[in-house]
């Protein structure tokens, strides 16, 4: 996954047609773009309608329901705290709210300087373990602020 701007439209036309004839195919696609560019291009919507016979506002409206898709290329980290109310039983709401203190922005926003998107997750299923939060797709169970925060510490030096 790259925090990019640019996108290879070549790329996402063969994420496309190799999945357009799946059943349901709007969400592999979606996902797959996602997974290889980062974020879903705006300009990516209308060969996904096109593709699969949709409207625009149809796949835009998919894209904008599910929390998981973005439209604006991410971080160059990514942070995700578990906002399910297993955590949030568990201490999740004081993790939240330091994830915001530390990165300096809120759920859903990317850092001034680009370093980092801080995203709400709504259950990792490690409910057991929780609080939980993932940095760099790094899963981490009993999550603490200073446990964050070395996860934090130790995505930026890769």
């Amino acid at each position: 996954m790259t925090g990019s701007s640019s996108w290879d439209t070549g790329a996402v036309q063969q994420i496309i047609e190799s999945l357009q004839h799946k059943p349901g195919a709007l969400l592999p696609i979606l996902h797959a773009i996602q997974d290889s560019v980062g974020y879903i291009p705006p300009e990516s919507v209308p060969m996904i309608a096109d593709a699969l016979q949709q409207t625009r506002a149809e796949v835009h409206g998919v894209i904008t329901f599910y929390h998981h898709f973005r439209m604006t290329p991410p971080g160059r980290h990514v942070v995700q705290i578990c906002r399910a109310e297993a955590c949030q039983a568990a201490g999740g709401e004081a993790l939240a709210a330091h994830a915001e203190a530390r990165l300096g922005c809120g759920f859903g926003e990317t850092t001034a300087d680009g370093s980092a998107t801080l995203d709400a997750v709504y259950c990792f299923g490690n409910c057991a373990l929780a609080p939980a939060a993932s940095v760099g797709g790094r899963l981490i169970g009993r999550a603490t602020p200073e446990r964050l925060d070395d996860a934090i510490r130790a995505e930026a030096e890769r």
